[in-house]
């Protein structure tokens, strides 16, 4: 009995924690992202600290290859001046430094090979974290446009049939205020005098009631006196 109660306990622990992680699952996936993306700094770091490190040996290598030249040059100098003891000891130095030599090609070799495993791991890390940091904002897109659908297919969709309403009356009556108005001013043109004058004017009926540009030109025109 206690075995199963002990079962349906971790069940039921499992259901909430997934539940929980459901519920959560964009803000989470950003903090693993962001945590992923420390990680692959830190791994970058770890590449360059190795080329600096692989450049380092390089110089020096450099440098042993240098001064194995340079003992070798006085040791040959010292047998010419027969003085064995003199080259011996350049000799023993001259191994010495073949040792490190060696040692240096070899820390080279394994510095290239790792610098190129990193940089690889590096490259496809990178990646994989644009493809998430993709994925992140269609998902935040996405659950955007949920919560959208949701509104919108619960009392939202209510909201906006009103609204929708609410513009056509409006439109309506905007248009029969125009309509009124301008059938007020058509009645208001026939009914004055003014307003039948007018017409009559534009109708080509008697002398306008403005003066036109031709008009003005030729009164302009008739004021200059030619030349005697």
């Amino acid at each position: 009995m206690f075995k199963l109660i002990s079962i349906l306990l971790r069940g039921r622990a499992h259901d909430a924690e997934q539940a929980f992680a459901d519920r959560h699952a964009v803000p989470l996936l950003s903090q693993q992202i962001r945590d992923a993306a420390q990680a692959i700094q830190s791994a970058r770091r770890s590449v360059a600290v190795a080329i600096a490190q692989n450049e380092q040996e390089k110089a020096q290598h450099q440098t042993i290859v240098s001064r194995i030249a340079d003992l070798e040059s006085r040791a040959c100098a010292a047998l010419d001046k027969g003085n064995e003891g003199l080259a011996r000891e350049a000799a023993e130095a001259i191994a010495f430094l073949e040792a490190e030599r060696d040692a240096s090609v070899a820390a080279q070799a394994q510095f290239t090979t790792s610098i190129g495993k990193l940089k690889s791991i590096v490259r496809s890390a990178e990646a994989r974290l644009q493809e998430l940091q993709r994925g992140e904002r269609l998902a935040r897109a996405t659950e955007q446009a949920q919560k959208l659908d949701v509104v919108v297919a619960g009392p939202g969709l209510a909201t906006l049939d009103e609204a929708e309403e609410t513009l056509a009356r409006l439109r309506l009556r905007q248009s029969q205020n125009e309509l009124t108005a301008a059938a007020l001013k058509d009645m208001e043109s026939t009914t004055r005098p003014a307003g039948i004058i007018e017409k009559l004017a534009n109708a080509g009926c008697g002398a306008p009631l403005a003066a036109s540009a031709d008009d003005v030109l030729a009164r302009l025109k008739s004021r200059i006196t030619p030349a005697a």
